[in-house]
């Protein structure tokens, strides 16, 4: 099964494995249902999570394999969140992001950022460890602002996504870096349209 799953095969002329092609299509739905505020997202979510595991793991981007990890457990807490959260466990809205948690976000993402690149790169032959560990802080930033349905959190994505399609095509996982692509485009349509339901939604107050 594992052999079968790390085939090289050629879709399109781009050179890719079964296991990506399956990372693709769930994360893609998963991107997609979350726009929709689908709680659905979140399941593919979780299948999405242990898929890359496995494809970063194999190029050597641990820093994006222990993301994985996170986005399985965050999945878990944005599925729960957005069907019982709130205060009358009935699911959250949308709302913004609290002006006190940007310095937080901050210290974190440079605080992580410069310790994970420097272990990865001093007891890791992992690749890219700054850039990879940028990246992952950032996503695991925009995950639990997701899982909180905030916002900002699609404005934090389109800057991550565009990093990490350049990320992937010097990495040669080009289908991946297509996904990337396209969850950019997906990240944009999001932010509008949670930006016209949180406008609706005060609106109605």
């Amino acid at each position: 099964m594992t052999d079968w799953l790390n085939q090289t095969i050629s879709l399109a002329g781009i050179a890719t494995t079964w296991l990506e092609i399956l990372g693709f299509i769930t994360g893609a739905i998963c991107v997609y249902l979350n726009t929709q505020q689908n709680v659905w997202g979140w399941f593919f979510g979780i299948i999405n999570a242990v898929l890359y595991a496995i494809v970063f793991w194999q190029v050597r981007l641990y820093a994006d394999t222990g993301l994985q990890g996170y986005y399985f457990l965050t999945s878990i807490y944005g599925w729960w969140m957005w069907k019982f959260g709130g205060r009358n466990h009935d699911g959250i809205s949308v709302t913004r992001t609290p002006a006190r948690m940007y310095p937080v976000f901050g210290v974190i993402f440079l605080i992580i950022t410069a310790s994970w690149g420097f272990l990865l790169g001093k007891f890791t032959d992992a690749s890219l460890t700054y850039a990879d560990s940028a990246l992952t802080v950032a996503s695991l930033i925009g995950q639990w602002m997701m899982a909180r349905k905030y916002l900002e959190n699609w404005i934090l994505w389109i800057i991550a996504d565009a990093c990490y399609v350049v990320m992937y095509f010097y990495k040669d996982l080009h289908l991946t870096a297509i996904l990337y692509a396209v969850f950019l485009a997906l990240a944009v349509g999001g932010y509008f349209q949670w930006r016209r339901d949180l406008l609706r939604d005060a609106a109605t107050v």
